[in-house]
């Protein structure tokens, strides 16, 4: 079983930067992918960022590529989202996942099966 925490939103003008993080209670973390998902009020819960379990390769949705960046720390168990140029349309509750096995490294939302509760970013125009 894995429990995901995550922290770090808040309420920030266009422009601002923010970081989010997740901590995992997992024992496995450092061998598996991790992944942000967002999910804008009335809006389906949408891919963001993943990344491979070293570290070494990352995965981004088009609409935060350049602007966002995913990171990883594997001796405390911490997955990092640091958010930079934010636009309102960033506004969402952002959501950290873990995949059920090691082998699987992916953009769909179906592939994660661990959640976090979630954390409110909220972007002013």
């Amino acid at each position: 079983q894995v429990q995901l925490a995550e922290s770090g939103g808040g309420l920030v003008q266009a422009g601002d930067s923010l970081r989010l993080s997740c901590t995992s209670s997992g024992r496995t973390f450092s061998s598996i992918a991790m992944g942000w998902f967002r999910q804008a009020p009335g809006e389906e819960r949408e891919f963001v960022a993943a990344v491979q379990w070293s570290g070494a390769d990352t995965l981004y949705a088009d609409s935060v590529k350049g602007r966002f960046t995913i990171s990883r720390d594997n001796a405390q168990n911490t997955v990092y989202l640091q958010m930079y140029s934010l636009k309102p349309e960033d506004t969402a509750v952002y959501y950290c996942a873990a995949p059920r096995f090691a082998g699987t490294y992916s953009t769909r939302l179906r592939d994660y099966t661990y959640w976090g509760q979630g954390t409110q970013v909220t972007v002013s125009s």
